[in-house]
């Protein structure tokens, strides 16, 4: 059986915040705001994963309520996904996300991004693909006030 996931993340930009996405540090005069690292990439891949094998979403399984996820990497946050898969008996088949930003330009750092999370999804680098698209400077991404993802995946049952 083949599952199909999609997920949805946005965060705020603001000074005093480093700028993680993808688990890789981009150099940016403001960075992402959340109780986590705020990895917007991860937490749209993490939810279209959780989504493709119906067990909710990030929020579920770290609440921002919860202490032992603040400033948490991201990068764990989606290992432990994937390993909650594996007890599922799911493999990650394939990801394709999109990060939704006017700056920083990413395109520098898309095949690092795509080697980060082909490691913390046990899948080689030619099932990841990671992009990077502006909205022509329209709305709240436009205007520099935050960063959106998107990401579908597919799941394979083992």
């Amino acid at each position: 059986m083949i599952r199909i996931g999609h997920g949805y993340d946005v965060h705020a930009l603001v000074t005093g915040r480093k700028c993680i996405i993808g688990g890789v540090e981009i150099a940016h005069e403001k960075g992402l705001d959340g109780h986590s690292d705020a990895d917007v990439l991860l937490h749209a891949i993490c939810d279209a994963l959780l989504g493709a094998a119906a067990l909710g979403d990030i929020g579920k399984h770290f609440p921002p309520s919860d202490d032992t996820y603040k400033n948490a990497n991201s990068r764990d946050l989606l290992r432990r996904v994937v390993t909650l898969l594996k007890t599922k008996n799911y493999i990650v088949n394939n990801i394709d996300a999109t990060v939704i930003c006017e700056a920083p330009k990413l395109s520098p750092h898309t095949a690092q991004m795509c080697a980060n999370i082909a490691v913390d999804s046990n899948v080689d680098v030619s099932q990841v693909n990671v992009k990077a698209t502006t909205t022509e400077k329209l709305g709240f991404t436009g205007r520099g006030e935050g960063i959106a993802a998107e990401a579908v995946c597919t799941l394979i049952q083992s």
